[in-house]
């Protein structure tokens, strides 16, 4: 396997390794390091414009494939490669060139993205700066955009949101694939001894759509939730307007802000935590909840993009989607419900953590991979399920390196 990637990435990947794989650091910083610059400079703020972020990324990760194709045409050309995977980026607006130029088949994704804004959020998208987000039906013009959705053999898209912002004549090549993954052996259950007072977490950028005021709004509101402890993880521009909140509201005795903190620290947290509570209402994935799932957490979220398939039923509870006040009223009722029945927040913990280690675990999410790998080379008939348990014994495993530019 040749795993090609961007040569900023080089101390990351060279401080855990790659296993077996030949890594190939390619440099096009010339092109990519204004763009970042500039889009900085537009956005104002690194937490926001997300869009434009990613729009003006287009360029430079079209230079890094065409650096790929320069290095690999040859042995692209002449067969050395069975699969092409693109991994990165996610977003399912960013095309391949190399899907067309390729004579190799080309697999996509996991994909992220596409996920509308809600109609009763559109003062946060304002505050989100996401006005890119009104023309983001643009991509489907760019250049090799068309091509990428045709020639890919396979394409791996995480929700029903996303699979729904793709081509409906690619639909017999999508596979719904959830991106992410944890590692079981890095999150010991621990045994929850749960005594009077339990602590709720919420962890993520301090940003709009996160919504973090939510939480601190029901603590705000229940004489019952005063009682226990909200621990607030994370930084941003919304830090400002979450402190006056607890200064207006009287919460300090109950809310803690940790600000960032290194990701073992979180950890910790989460094992000693007993309630995920994480309000986001434009939550494209939702990563971290399977985190708190994997340490036993019993998690509420709402059920609206990446959280609605995270949270599985019975492993932990969604609220429906509505506006602040709304989720304001349905997370104080559904917080003091957990608040007060520690053995379901037990349950709910377990089952998360069962549901987490069964699908998102990397040595299933490999197996699956190498699924879809062997349905493109024709090694298996039935096209590869995402959600299906099976032990892959009975597949011929690929035979050659995967190339994987990212």
């Amino acid at each position: 396997m040749v795993v090609a990637t961007q040569i900023r990435n080089k101390p990351n990947i060279e401080a855990v390794g790659m296993g077996n794989a030949e890594v190939v650091y390619l440099d096009t910083e010339n092109i990519a390091a204004p763009l970042v610059k500039l889009s900085y400079f537009l956005s104002g703020d690194a937490n926001a414009a997300m869009t434009l972020k990613v729009a003006l990324g287009y360029p430079s990760y079209l230079a890094f494939e065409w650096a790929v194709w320069q290095r690999f045409r040859k042995e692209i050309q002449s067969g050395q490669f069975d699969i092409i995977h693109r991994v990165s980026p996610m977003s399912p607006t960013i095309p391949s060139p190399i899907a067309r130029w390729s004579p190799v088949p080309f697999v996509i994704g996991p994909l992220l993205g596409g996920l509308p804004w809600p109609q009763q959020f559109k003062q946060q998208m304002q505050r989100e700066r996401e006005w890119m987000n009104h023309v983001r039906e643009a991509h489907r013009w760019l250049p090799f955009y068309r091509a990428t959705y045709a020639r890919a053999a396979a394409i791996l898209a995480a929700y029903d949101h996303t699979i729904a912002d793709l081509p409906a004549s690619a639909r017999d090549r999508i596979i719904n694939f959830s991106e992410g993954g944890v590692d079981p052996d890095l999150f010991p259950l621990p045994e929850r001894q749960i005594t009077g007072k339990m602590t709720v977490l919420f962890v993520g950028r301090l940003v709009p759509f996160k919504m973090p005021e939510v939480v601190l709004r029901s603590f705000a509101a229940s004489p019952i939730l005063r009682q226990h402890r909200l621990v607030i993880v994370g930084d941003g521009p919304e830090r400002p307007r979450l402190d006056r909140i607890v200064e207006e509201e009287g919460l300090s005795e109950c809310v803690e802000f940790t600000g960032s903190i290194p990701q073992s620290e979180v950890g910790r947290l989460m094992r000693e935590s007993e309630i995920f509570a994480f309000p986001s209402i434009r939550e494209q994935g939702g990563g971290v909840l399977t985190l708190a799932m994997m340490s036993g957490m019993a998690c509420i979220a709402v059920n609206y993009g990446g959280p609605a398939t995270r949270v599985a039923p019975g492993c932990g509870v969604k609220v429906p989607l509505g506006d602040v006040d709304h989720l304001v009223r349905s997370y104080t009722q559904e917080l003091e419900a957990l608040v007060q029945d520690p053995q379901r927040v037990i349950e709910l913990g377990r089952a998360g953590r069962r549901f987490t280690e069964s699908y998102y675990a990397w040595e299933r999410k490999a197996q699956k991979t190498l699924e879809i790998y062997n349905w493109v080379l024709g090694h298996q008939t039935e096209k590869p399920d995402f959600w299906a348990v099976t032990d892959g014994r009975d597949r011929e495993p690929t035979k050659s390196p995967a190339l994987l530019p990212g």
